[in-house]
C-alpha cells in the first residue's frame, strides 16, 4: 500500500490568508472536513504540507441557504473562492457528512474490514457551480445484528496510521479512539479498519445535563474538576455491573446527601458517562481475548477531551494513550495520494 509522502509528518497549519496568497503557485490540493455543523478547509502543497486553512459554520445542516437553492456552491465558495481564483485547477477532496445522504452527493458506505484503497475506490464526484470537481470520500459501514457506520472518522484513522508504518507493515494489531459527541473506537490492523464500535457518550451527556433533572442542581465550574471526573470514573469501573442507568441518578443523590458540591456534579457526571464507555469497551475487548490494560492506543481529537479520556483509561490498566495531531488533514492528504490526485513525483521531486 502507498504511503503519503515522508514530508506529511510535519504538517504545520497556517491561518494566514496573505502567506496563502503569496503561496498559491505552489498549491496542489485543496482538501474539505466538512461536518454537520462545521466546514474546515485545508491548502496544501505538492509535499503534503499545509500552507493554509479556512473554517466557518457552513455545516451540511448549516449552509448559508437551502442546498435546493445552492447552499452547498455557496458554502464552498465562500471558504475556497479565493484559492480556486488563483490556482483553479487544483483537485478538491472532502470528506465527512457532505457525502452522507444529506449532503452534496451521497457517496455510498465502503464495508469493513476496509482499507484507504477501499475508500479510493468508493470516491463520488459532484460538479461545482464553480467549475470545480470535488471528489468525495465514502464512509465505512460495519454490518450485523447491530451495523455501525462512521463518516469523516475514517479519513482520521488513515492520517493516524500513515504515521505508523511499521504497525501497519508488521500486521500488527492496534486500538484508535476517536472521543466526541459520537464516539468511536476502532480496531485497525494491516492498514484495515476491522471493526468498531460507537458510544454517543457526548450526546448523553449534554441530553442529561440539559435536560432532565440531573442538570437541576448544577453549576459549572471554573476549572475541571480531576477529583470528581475520576470519582465517576471509579463507581462505573467498580459498582456499574447494572449499568449506566442503574448508577448515573448518584449524580444527583451525592449532591443531595452532601457528597458532591453544584460545581463537582458536571465532572463527576462526565467520568460516570465515560466511565461506563470505557467499561462497555473493556467487556467487548475481552470477548475478543484482549483488554485495555497495556494497550499502547492511539487517540484523536479535541485535545483538552483527549486528555480526560487519557486519564480515565489509566483506570482501566491503559497507560499509553497517545495523542495524534492533525490526523484529519494527514489522512485528506493520504486518500488524496492513493486516489492519484496528487502527483507523486512531484513530492519526490520536492523532496530532492
Amino acid at each position: 500500500m502507498k504511503q503519503a509522502g515522508s514530508h506529511t509528518q510535519a504538517v504545520n497549519p497556517v491561518n494566514n490568508a496573505a502567506a496563502a496568497d503569496a503561496n498559491l503557485q505552489h498549491a496542489a490540493l485543496i482538501a474539505l472536513d466538512w461536518g454537520t455543523t462545521s466546514l474546515r478547509a485545508y491548502l496544501y502543497d505538492a509535499a503534503g504540507d499545509v500552507l493554509a486553512t479556512r473554517a466557518s459554520t457552513d455545516g451540511i445542516m448549516n449552509l448559508p441557504r437551502s442546498a435546493e437553492q445552492g447552499g452547498f456552491d455557496a458554502a464552498f465558495e465562500d471558504a475556497c473562492g479565493a484559492w480556486l481564483e488563483q490556482a483553479p485547477a487544483v483537485p478538491v477532496i472532502a470528506a465527512g457528512m457532505v457525502g452522507s445522504a444529506q449532503g452534496w452527493v451521497e457517496a455510498p458506505y465502503v464495508d469493513a474490514p476496509a482499507n484507504a484503497d477501499a475508500l479510493v475506490a468508493g470516491i463520488v464526484r459532484v460538479k461545482a457551480a464553480c467549475g470545480a470537481t470535488l471528489h468525495i470520500v465514502p464512509g465505512v459501514l460495519q454490518r450485523g445484528d447491530l451495523p455501525n457506520v462512521m463518516r469523516g472518522e475514517e479519513t482520521q484513522i488513515f492520517g493516524a496510521l500513515g504515521q505508523d508504518t511499521s504497525a501497519v507493515d508488521s500486521g500488527k494489531r492496534a486500538l484508535i479512539g476517536l472521543p466526541g459527541t459520537h464516539a468511536k473506537w476502532a480496531v485497525v490492523q494491516a492498514g484495515r479498519i476491522e471493526r468498531f464500535h460507537t458510544f454517543m457518550t457526548g450526546e448523553v451527556f449534554a441530553a442529561l445535563r440539559q435536560h432532565t433533572i440531573l442538570g437541576r442542581t448544577m453549576v459549572t465550574p471554573d476549572r475541571p474538576d480531576t477529583g470528581a471526573f475520576l470519582r465517576g470514573v471509579k463507581i462505573a469501573r467498580d459498582k456499574g455491573q447494572a449499568g449506566m442507568l442503574a448508577t448515573v441518578f448518584s449524580a444527583r443523590t451525592l449532591g443531595l446527601t452532601g457528597q458532591l458540591s453544584r460545581e463537582q456534579q458536571p465532572d463527576y457526571l462526565s467520568g460516570l458517562l465515560i466511565g461506563h464507555e470505557l467499561a462497555g469497551l473493556e467487556a467487548v475487548l475481552t470477548q475478543q481475548q484482549n483488554s485495555l490494560a497495556g494497550q499502547h492506543l492511539r487517540l484523536i481529537g479535541n485535545e483538552a477531551l483527549c486528555e480526560r479520556y487519557r486519564v480515565a483509561l489509566t483506570q482501566f490498566g491503559c497507560t499509553h494513550a497517545e495523542l495524534v495531531k492533525h490526523a484529519t488533514e494527514r489522512g485528506l492528504w493520504r486518500v488524496a495520494t492513493q486516489a492519484g490526485l496528487v502527483n507523486p513525483a512531484a513530492q519526490t521531486a520536492h523532496a530532492g
